[in-house]
């Protein structure tokens, strides 16, 4: 969405903070006051309130206010509060709107007469911004547009227009200062263009005292140039039109789609309503809508919403649950549907969204029996087989009403089904063809010779084979640079040109900047592999490859305007497709000034691309092999189309298909206001174009495009038989004003409905069905009288070439197993959360569990008591240092001294790391369990370790003794005396010190040893391991696991330390080392 409506308070915030002393404009003094506010407050932080005569009005984007007698004005602070206290939360109706006065606006009234007052309005169009002005204002002005002064300022680097040309052009009827009101234009205009406006209108505008007063504003932002303006606009929110109140779900969605590359928006519309939608596209979440809306439920359509773009199953299962939970909120004597539809997807993995809606079924599955709710699904597109085989079992498990369907049914037949207006099938299942037929060399033979046998004549017009003629934007030989590293998207139009027996691949090269430098990327084509240049520089990339003609341009929305100017600084470049949505209008339309200059066709920006069967491909249109294959997409048919979305540009291409001997060619040109090519753009080529013998236009509401459609075929320029619908027929149904899922598919007025653009483009001439469920038909009907008029002769079919599936891919489909190379049952982040030996790591703060339940995941595969992760967390505070002397700590020295980094300083020192300093851990733990278990007393342990000539392991220091005991081992004794269950190894240790001890004072129990033992209770007595678990974890390191995790700690100081010191290289000095060589006779 991009052009969306700010409340008054906002519009004149922005203006207070950035139209300068230098227009001539009064700062504008107003406090804004909603429902919970405290009055006090605000006249505490307001004192002209109390002092000055004021004007209150709501603040609700409410058009003509003063008509309908919602201004107060000339009024006392006391008289606004009860007039407010009057107004607030009482049902007003406004058109066709009924909704609540919950916000406020209070200002100071301004005395003045009424040939003071004036009119001003900025707004924009594809190429040029419209000032507006009239000399005179106020709630009488009446059709502004027929009498205001008009100023246009074409799209250009520097949007900037003088006070001459504002004089000249706006004010010859203002008999007023001309100079201030010339400069306050020329400032407004600025911040019109800093600000990313997209309307901006002032009425009244007045002029008095010397000064500019802003009485009434109304205006749009461009949303989504935030990442341009953040800073600029501060905090802006969007309140939603007059009728229908904000609710917290449509914040949170909103919130997940802002932090994501996918799309996902939310609209409640009537949360009481009994028929819900979670619809994959844009373009097909209107489609949906519309059709709800002409079987008459539009008084019962709860929300209009929509999910693509790849959505993780996380995000899917968010938006899933967020429905449910307003779904569920409450019952309805009728029951309820949920229509979770869309088209074929071009690139979503079906599988994986719908995983995330089945978590969100499954947590719901109470309420949804209790609640009488049925369901009705219909997807399709990569994976989708998998996707509905889940969806269909879910419904069994979990016993409620669950009804799936794939691409064989009609995109919107469940609507049809959910709201009894045709019946569910009862014939079982249908067949579905299986995704990896493509892989079998007779599969696609065996397919398309039942197709051949209803084609008998071969139409000589129609090859893949032509030469370029001059309107068509790609042919068979077409190369094309990819901007950015979408290598999934690459190898799929790869595969495209195999299946298409090209004898080259389309992708010359791939450019992305972010890269160390140029480099090569391997990719199949058939079964052999390649190697495409990946460049750096987009300069390189163009000289070393001239053949290019083509830029498909994944840029994201930040860079994807940078990177196309660039792109069309090399003459060689004639088509870019832009596939970012998203991309702030004002940028858009400077690249269609470009465009337009330097001859170059640019599709998008929010597009999938377009297709050219048997040709070429843009990214990921067309989705995956089966549908290229289902779709007939491989060779060219006689049909071309032109739609604004790219889901349903897959949808088409089904139906196309089935409808007709197939798409010759079909482009999405984007769902944006101002697409940089529009649907005349393609029309006129199709229309030059001999090959192409039918159009199809799927338009939509917002815009007037479609009306020069309507004049081309008045006019003859269109001559070939047109097929038309605009999606969105919905809009005129509702009570408020909605924006759905594309940026431009929002009416402005009664002209960019659906329904008038529908009804013109008939009365035109063109082929219009009655709704998008007859388009099918009515493509049919067209093509079958092109046949019967030899105008088609169809040829038959000629199987394509099979084309080999990738193994990520087929895994992924459950075609095939291989034994895995690792196996791993600690940790999992494939998910769209990192488990922890399957816990969620937002679950692992939440319950705050700490380094040593971390521990306790990551190396035992289990939560442990709190007592022992508080042993682990001593274990490594306790070994974390000894000092710089320690052999360990003095080799991290010296290395970092050396001038090494810090992974190799660090691993200097744990290599020092044995039996001899700090690895004793393992030791002492099977030594003294071995003494235990075999029943030796400690004195016998201790003779038999001196018969035997061996050290005991975990007894001794060097430095301390029974006198000047170690506070570390005393620290663990007396936690673990406190709070482990039992210590019997850690007893029997003590017994042995005592013993040792009485021999020489510092064979005491060490640090090592107390560490050892007690974690050996710990294992054996906590009631969480087995015997056996107990003995693996002893031999298989994890006591040395302490010590090594705990002294890295340490060494890393050490490390930063000598950095910080500054230290030179460690030399060590000639009298510290005892020189001793044989003496040897020269």
């Amino acid at each position: 969405m991009s052009a969306r409506a700010i409340s008054e308070a906002s519009g004149k915030r922005l203006l207070n903070e950035h139209l300068g002393g230098e227009s001539g404009a009064a700062q504008c003094r107003f406090a804004a006051f909603e429902e919970g506010d405290d009055w006090n407050k605000i006249e505490c932080n307001n004192p002209w309130l109390k002092s000055e005569k004021l004007v209150v009005k709501p603040d609700q984007l409410i058009k003509r206010r003063g008509k309908l007698g919602l201004i107060k004005v000339n009024t006392d602070f006391e008289t606004v509060k009860s007039w407010v206290a009057e107004k607030m939360d009482q049902e007003q109706k406004i058109g066709k709107a009924t909704g609540k006065l919950r916000k406020f606006i209070v200002e100071p009234f301004l005395p003045h007469a009424q040939e003071e007052e004036a009119y001003v309005c900025i707004y924009s169009k594809r190429d040029k911004d419209v000032i507006l002005f009239h000399h005179e204002g106020g709630v009488d002005i009446g059709d502004v547009e027929s009498k205001a002064s008009v100023l246009e300022v074409p799209v250009q680097d520097q949007m900037e227009v003088s006070t001459e040309n504002i004089t000249n052009s706006l004010l010859q009827h203002l008999k007023g200062d001309k100079s201030l009101v010339a400069r306050f234009i020329q400032c407004l205009y600025r911040q019109y263009v800093d600000l990313y406006f997209t309307y901006l209108e002032i009425n009244p505008l007045v002029i008095t005292g010397g000064k500019v007063y802003i009485l009434d504003l109304a205006a749009k932002l461009d949303a989504t140039a935030d990442f341009a303006c953040r800073a600029k606009w501060g905090s802006i929110e969007y309140p939603p039109p007059f009728g229908r109140d904000a609710y917290p779900e449509e914040a949170y969605i909103a919130d997940i789609d802002a932090k994501t590359g996918a799309s996902l928006k939310l609209t409640i519309l009537n949360a009481k309503g009994r028929i819900w939608t979670m619809v994959a596209g844009g373009g097909a979440s209107v489609i949906y809508s519309d059709t709800i809306c002409a079987l008459g439920g539009s008084d019962e359509l709860a929300n209009y919403g929509e999910y693509s773009g790849a959505p993780s199953e996380q995000q899917t299962y968010d938006y899933a649950k967020t429905l449910l939970s307003l779904m569920t909120r409450e019952a309805h004597p009728k029951g309820k549907v949920l229509i979770i539809g869309g088209g074929i997807a071009n690139f979503t993995n079906v599988a994986a969204t719908f995983k995330g809606i089945v978590r969100a079924l499954e947590e719901y599955q109470t309420l949804i029996r209790t609640q009488n709710i049925r369901i009705f699904v219909r997807r399709a597109g990569p994976n989708y087989q998998e996707g509905l085989r889940v969806m269909r079992e879910v419904g069994k498990n979990l016993e409620i009403p669950l009804f799936v369907f794939g691409p064989e049914t009609h995109m919107t037949a469940i609507v049809g089904m959910a709201l009894e207006r045709r019946d569910v099938p009862s014939d079982g299942v249908p067949a579905a063809s299986s995704t990896a037929n493509f892989l079998l060399p007779g599969s696609a033979n065996e397919s398309n010779e039942k197709e051949s046998t209803t084609t008998k004549q071969e139409d000589k017009s129609v090859s893949a084979e032509s030469s370029k003629p001059s309107e068509s934007l790609f042919s068979n030989g077409t190369r094309a640079i990819i901007w950015g590293l979408q290598t999934r998207a690459v190898q799929g139009m790869l595969d495209f040109d195999y299946v298409c027996r090209r004898s080259e691949p389309s992708v010359a090269a791939m450019v992305y900047p972010m890269v160390g430098g140029d480099s090569k990327q391997n990719f199949y084509w058939g079964h052999k592999e390649i190697l495409i240049p990946v460049y750096k520089s987009m300069a390189d990339a163009m000289k070393n490859h001239p053949d290019v003609d083509v830029m498909v341009n994944f840029a994201s929305l930040r860079s994807a305007y940078d990177s196309t100017i660039e792109c069309m600084n090399f003459p060689q470049i004639k088509t870019i497709a832009i596939i970012a949505e998203g991309i702030p209008e004002n940028f858009t339309r400077k690249l269609i000034k470009l465009a337009n200059a330097k001859n170059v066709t640019v599709i998008g920006p929010a597009t999938v691309g377009g297709v050219k069967p048997g040709c070429f491909k843009i990214g990921n249109t067309g989705g995956m092999m089966d549908n290229i294959l289902h779709s007939k997409l491989y060779r060219p048919g006689s049909v071309a189309y032109v739609s604004r979305s790219g889901g349903m540009s897959n949808e088409l291409n089904n139906i196309i298909s089935h409808q007709t001997n197939g798409v010759f060619e079909g482009v999405a040109i984007g769902g944006d206001r101002y697409p940089c090519s529009t649907f005349m753009d393609h029309l006129l080529r199709y229309e030059a174009e001999p090959e192409v013998k039918m159009l199809v236009l799927l338009g939509e509401v917002g815009g007037v495009e479609e009306y020069l459609v309507c004049e081309a075929i008045k006019t003859g320029k269109i001559k070939k038989p047109i097929v038309c619908w605009c999606i969105g027929t919905c809009a005129d149904m509702f009570s408020t004003d909605v924006q759905f899922g594309h940026a431009g598919a929002s009416a402005g007025g009664a002209e960019e409905t659906a329904s008038a653009k529908n009804a013109a483009l008939k009365a035109a001439g063109a082929h219009v069905p009655s709704s998008f469920d007859e388009l099918g038909e009515e493509i049919n009907r067209v093509y079958c009288q092109l046949v019967s008029s030899g105008v088609i002769v169809p040829k038959p079919e000629v199987p394509p070439p099979p084309v080999p599936m990738d193994y990520n891919w087929a895994r992924e489909l459950g075609l095939i197993r291989k034994p895995a190379s690792f196996m791993t049952s600690i940790c999992d982040e494939r998910g769209q959360e990192l488990l922890y030996a399957g816990i969620p790591i937002t679950e692992v703060f939440r319950q705050d569990m700490g380094i040593g339940g971390v521990l306790s995941l990551l190396w035992f595969q289990r939560r442990l008591p709190p007592y022992a992760c508080k042993f682990l967390e001593m274990c490594l505070m306790i070994t974390a240092d000894h000092g710089p002397a320690v052999s360990g700590a003095h080799n991290t020295i010296v290395c970092a001294r050396a001038g090494k980094d810090l992974v190799s300083s660090l691993v200097s020192g744990l290599l020092t790391i044995g039996d001899r300093f700090g690895g004793a851990l393992d030791g002492a733990a099977s030594m003294f369990t071995e003494a235990f278990d075999s029943g030796l007393i400690p004195m016998e342990f201790v003779n038999k370790t001196r018969k035997e000539g061996k050290l005991i392991l975990g007894i001794g220091h060097r430095v301390k003794s029974i006198n000047n005991p170690d506070k570390r081992v005393t620290l663990v004794k007396e936690f673990v005396k406190d709070n482990f269950p039992k210590t019997p190894l850690l007893d029997y240790a003590l017994e042995v010190e005592k013993i040792t001890t009485s021999k020489k004072p510092n064979l005491i129990l060490n640090v090592d040893g107390c560490i050892a033992v007690s974690f050996v209770d710990l294992l054996r007595h906590s009631g969480c391991f087995t015997k056996d678990e107990s003995e693996t974890y002893i031999k298989t390191g994890s006591l040395n696991g302490m010590f090594v995790l705990g002294r890295s700690i340490g060494f890393i100081g050490h490390f930063l330390d000598q950095k910080r010191l500054k230290q030179g290289l460690y030399r060590h000095p000639w009298d510290d080392i005892s020189y001793v060589l044989p003496e040897i006779n020269q």
